[in-house]
């Protein structure tokens, strides 16, 4: 308890710049942690809703149904989900123009493709840039505080006539507070940027790499109906 005291009666003491310091660390650190459990739960969504399409779509069904199926309720459509639906979509549009080549039609679905996998992306991205922030400048900003509290601390032994440690002790602990809440905001961020950044990055592989092998099905099937027009 009396620990707890003090080191309130430190951030109490502090000048009004650290205090600005400390206030604006805790305000990032809260942020970041609520930023982290947010991706932590989009990720594993996104990753669960690419796995139980990935069955669905190579079960052997008709893929016009699992379109049909996806259709009926478009709201709830992600990930991979999205990029087959938009992929689909322009295909079946496409070949029921008069006088298309089989590729141009199977191109213009992979650019559908890609234009979904990419919003796909820059939601699953969201956030990251801000724990990127954080994790590299919190503790420059701790530091900033640090120094400016030690400067206060030494600026007011020039007020004494006899310079002791009690005199110096509170300032430059009050101080160093800032480097450590700079650092309790930054490592938290830094880890969480690394793994959902390569969380994001599997699963846009496995968006791409879906999006090519579709792609690859629909060139036949292009082929097949086209070829007899």
């Amino acid at each position: 308890m009396q620990n707890e005291l003090s080191f309130l009666q430190l951030v109490l003491d502090a000048s009004p710049l650290v205090q600005l310091v400390m206030a604006s660390l805790l305000l990032a650190s809260v942020l970041s942690w609520t930023a982290i459990f947010d991706r932590s739960r989009t990720l594993r969504r996104a990753q669960r809703a690419a796995d139980d399409f990935e069955d669905k779509f190579w079960s052997g069904g008709d893929l016009g149904d699992l379109y049909r199926g996806l259709d009926r309720h478009p709201d709830e459509i992600q990930g991979m989900a999205m990029v087959f639906h938009a992929g689909f979509r322009e295909f079946a549009r496409l070949k029921d123009a008069s006088n298309m080549d089989p590729m141009a039609v199977v191109e213009g679905a992979r650019r559908a493709m890609h234009v979904a996998m990419s919003r796909e992306m820059d939601s699953l991205e969201r956030h990251l840039s801000f724990l990127a922030t954080v994790g590299s400048t919190s503790p420059y900003v701790g530091l900033f505080g640090t120094v400016w509290g030690i400067m206060n601390s030494f600026h007011a032994l020039g007020n004494v006539k006899q310079a002791t440690l009690n005199l110096v002790a509170p300032g430059i602990a009050e101080a160093l507070i800032a480097t450590a809440m700079g650092l309790f905001a930054a490592i938290p961020a830094v880890v969480a940027y690394n793994k959902y950044a390569d969380a994001v990055q599997r699963l846009e592989s496995r968006y791409e790499d879906f999006a090519e092998e579709f792609a690859n099905i629909l060139q036949r099937q292009a082929h097949m109906l086209l070829g007899k027009k």
